[in-house]
């Protein structure tokens, strides 16, 4: 009876201790996420809700030409930050870990990058883009002999550049993730691989990557998210050009609302977003656990 006693009190100060997260996740995130949804089946004027028309805003949304290439670019901006934003980082590190004297010099040198403000980045970047002959970059280029090329201009570069960008910003905070989870194995692993005479590849292959595969699958699905809702990168350096090549689902958003004011579509893409995510999310779930299994 005590012991019942006690637990009733242990459970009671618990939900009171998480009553005001509980109201404030509440306050900020579902009241806005269920307003949302209620304004994209409703027609507006501004902010003010006029009719309810169903699905209407999604059919609109659905059928804007924009909204296939922002979908094609979206998905695109996901598989190369796949290509290169998570692979980097595990390289960087993996090899900083593996080294032995400035270890500290490096962790810094790689974290750099994050404490520049995002739009600085975006803004150094784009200059170091230009084309012609007054871009950074072609004028590097110059220096040794090559023609000056389009960069950001060409539709083919201009996502790659992009997330290039977003990997020199973002790879260094995700390495230092990477670097405290491999710091945590064992050093008898490593011990007994290097006594059975396995170089530094085998080492890396056979014992850093699987215990590391577990926080890998995790960053990844964060990666997704994230690029999955990429905005200010290409419009800021692009403006979603050249002839939309660089257009994503969030700043076609970003466009319905404060370019259109068109906030029922807006919430209406921004839904869609939501749903194909979790669909994402869900598959990415099912697969790594059938193949734990």
């Amino acid at each position: 009876m005590k012991d019942k006693i006690k637990w009733k009190k242990r459970d009671t100060i618990g939900w009171l201790v998480m009553v005001p997260t509980l109201i404030l996740f509440a306050f900020f995130v579902w009241e806005p996420l269920i307003e949302n949804i209620r304004l994209s089946l409703h027609s507006a004027v501004g902010y003010e809700i006029k009719e309810f028309v169903g699905f209407e805003n999604y059919i609109k949304v659905l059928n804007n030409p924009t909204f296939i290439k922002a979908f094609k670019n979206t998905f695109s901006y996901t598989l190369w930050s796949l290509a290169i934003g998570f692979i980097v980082p595990i390289i960087l590190g993996i090899l900083i870990s593996e080294t032995v004297h400035l270890k500290g010099f490096f962790r810094t040198g790689i974290y750099f990058p994050n404490i520049v403000p995002g739009l600085a980045t975006v803004w150094i970047w784009s200059y170091f883009f230009i084309p012609g002959k007054t871009g950074v970059l072609n004028i590097m280029l110059s220096k040794i002999g090559i023609d000056a090329q389009a960069w950001l201009t060409n539709p083919k570069w201009t996502i790659p550049l992009i997330i290039l960008t977003m990997t020199w910003k973002g790879a260094g905070a995700t390495a230092l993730i990477y670097m405290a989870n491999i710091s945590g194995i064992s050093p008898d692993l490593y011990e007994a691989a290097t006594v059975d005479g396995a170089g530094i590849w085998k080492r890396i292959r056979h014992i850093t990557i699987p215990s590391i595969a577990g926080i890998g699958k995790t960053m990844m699905i964060l990666q997704i998210i994230s690029v999955f809702q990429i905005m200010y990168e290409p419009m800021v350096m692009t403006n979603g050009g050249p002839n939309g090549a660089s257009v994503s689902l969030m700043m076609l958003m970003y466009q319905y609302a404060f370019r259109d004011f068109n906030f029922p579509a807006a919430a209406a893409l921004s839904v869609m977003i939501c749903i194909i995510l979790v669909i994402l999310s869900g598959l990415y779930m099912k697969l790594t656990k059938s193949s734990e299994e």
